[in-house]
C-alpha cells in the first residue's frame, strides 16, 4: 500500500535515474499525503515521472530509500523475490556450499536498503538499520523463514546508526529457537566460534573471508602478529597455512577466549597461538622498543571515522599503526593492512600507508589490493556500499 508521494525539486532526479537508492532531504520539493515513518511512498520527478517506490524516513537526512526503481507492490512476495535473488547470486559463487557462515543480504547492494542478514549455520542474524527495514521487519522475518530453512532468526539491531533514523537500538529473538551461547561455523575449511548474541556486529567479520584465505597462502613457516584480532580469524587462517606461531592482540578478553577455543577446534596446540589482551597502540610501541619483529603483521582496526569531521583524526590513527606495523616487520615481511571506514577513500588510505612506510624508513611495495568478500557485493550505482579496503605490502 502506498501512503504518500514524494516529489523532487527540478533537476534533482539525476542520481535516482542512475539507480542510486538514496534521496536526501535537500532534494525534496514537497510530500503529498501523510506517510508515516517507514511506510511506502512513490517517488516522482518534478515533471511527474515515476522514479520508484521507497521507504519514507522523516527524521533522517536520507528521507527516501528506494526499494525499486519502477512501479511495484511492496509486500511479502516482493521481499521473498529479493531474498531469492540474493541467495541465487551467492549459490552461483559457491559460497553456501563452502561456508556455513556467510552474508545473505547486504542491504542496498541486494536491493533491500537497511536490511542485513548473516547466516551462521542453522541460524540467521538480522539487522534492521532504517525506518523501512523496521516497518517491514516482521514481514521480512516471515519471508526469510519461507525462503531459508533455519532454526531461528535473531536480531542484532543494537547499533548507533539507527538513532539517525529516529529508532531505538534493539536485539533479541525474532522467530524460532534462541541461538546457543556460541555457534561453530566452517569457512573455507577453517573452524570458527561465533557469539551472535554479544559479539561485534552480527558476531563475526564475514567480510574478511577472502582476505583470510589470501593470508593463508603466505603463512607457511611464518610468525604472525594479528592486531585488533577480535576472535583470531586471521590467525586461524595463518595456522591453517602452516604458520609457526600467531599472536593475537585485542582489547576484549572474551573475544580472545573464543580465539583460543577456535584454535582448539581446528586441532592446533595452545603454544601455537598467543592471546594478549590490551591496548594495541601501546603494545605495538612496547614491541618496537623491545626490537621484536614478525614475518607478517595484520592491522584490522575498528572504524576510525564515523563522519567526515573525524577523517583527519582517523588519518593520524592509520598513519600511527601502519608506521608501527612496518617497524615490527622483518626485512621482506608482509603487512596486511585494512580500513573499514567507508569515508576513507582507497587513494587516501594508500597515501597514508605510503607515508607511514617512508617514516619507517622502508621502501615497501604493494603486492595486492584487497576488499570485502564477494558475499558483500557493491552495486556500481551505489559506491557507498564499498567500505573495506586493504593492502598487502612487502617491506
Amino acid at each position: 500500500m502506498v501512503s504518500g508521494q514524494v516529489v523532487l525539486k527540478q533537476g534533482r532526479d539525476k542520481n535516482v535515474r542512475s539507480h542510486h537508492p538514496w534521496v536526501f532531504s535537500g532534494a525534496v520539493q514537497h510530500v503529498k499525503g501523510n506517510p508515516q515513518s517507514g511506510e511506502t511512498v512513490e517517488l516522482r520527478a518534478a515533471n511527474g515521472d515515476l522514479l520508484g517506490m521507497g521507504a519514507w524516513s522523516p527524521v533522517s537526512q536520507i528521507q527516501v530509500r528506494l526499494w525499486t526503481f519502477a512501479a511495484a507492490l511492496i509486500d511479502r512476495d516482493f521481499f521473498i523475490s529479493r531474498i531469492q535473488q540474493a541467495l541465487a547470486y551467492r549459490q552461483q559463487l559457491g559460497i553456501p556450499q563452502q561456508n556455513s557462515g556467510y552474508r545473505l543480504i547486504n542491504a542496498e547492494s541486494d536491493g533491500l536498503p537497511g536490511v542485513v542478514v548473516d547466516v551462521f549455520g542453522e541460524w540467521l542474524v538480522m539487522q534492521c538499520l532504517t525506518t523501512g527495514a523496521e516497518y517491514w521487519k516482521h514481514t521480512l522475518v516471515d519471508a526469510l523463514a519461507a525462503t531459508i530453512p533455519c532454526r531461528g532468526i535473531y536480531e542484532r539491531s543494537d547499533v548507533e546508526v539507527r538513532k539517525k533514523e529516529g529508532l531505538e537500538t534493539t536485539s533479541g529473538l525474532l522467530k524460532g529457537e534462541m541461538p546457543p551461547a556460541y555457534l561453530d561455523i566452517m569457512e573455507e575449511g577453517r573452524h570458527y566460534r561465533v557469539d551472535v548474541i554479544n559479539g561485534h556486529k552480527t558476531g563475526f567479520y564475514l567480510d574478511q573471508r577472502d582476505n583470510r584465505s589470501a593470508l593463508q597462502q603466505y603463512a607457511q613457516g611464518k610468525t604472525v602478529l594479528n592486531c585488533f584480532s577480535y576472535t583470531g580469524g586471521f590467525s586461524i587462517a595463518a595456522l591453517h597455512g602452516g604458520a609457526l606461531q600467531a599472536t593475537n592482540i585485542d582489547a576484549s578478553q572474551p573475544a580472545l577466549d573464543l580465539a583460543a577455543q577456535a584454535a582448539a577446534l581446528n586441532g592446533f596446540q595452545p603454544e601455537q597461538m598467543d592471546n594478549i589482551c590490551g591496548d594495541v597502540f601501546k603494545l605495538l610501541r612496547e614491541y618496537r622498543n623491545e626490537g621484536r619483529q614478525f614475518d607478517i603483521v595484520v592491522l584490522d582496526p575498528p572504524k576510525f571515522a564515523e563522519n567526515r569531521k573525524q577523517l583527519d583524526k582517523a588519518a593520524r590513527g592509520y598513519k600511527d599503526i601502519n608506521l608501527l606495523g612496518f617497524k615490527l616487520l622483518k626485512p621482506g615481511g608482509l603487512l596486511f593492512t585494512f580500513s573499514c571506514s567507508g569515508l576513507m577513500e582507497s587513494g587516501l588510505f594508500q597515501k597514508i600507508v605510503a607515508d607511514a612506510a617512508v617514516d619507517a624508513e622502508c621502501d615497501a611495495r604493494i603486492l595486492h589490493k584487497l576488499d570485502q568478500a564477494t558475499d558483500h557485493p557493491t552495486r556500481l550505482a551505489f559506491p557507498e556500499g564499498y567500505y573495506l579496503k586493504g593492502l598487502v605490502c612487502q617491506k
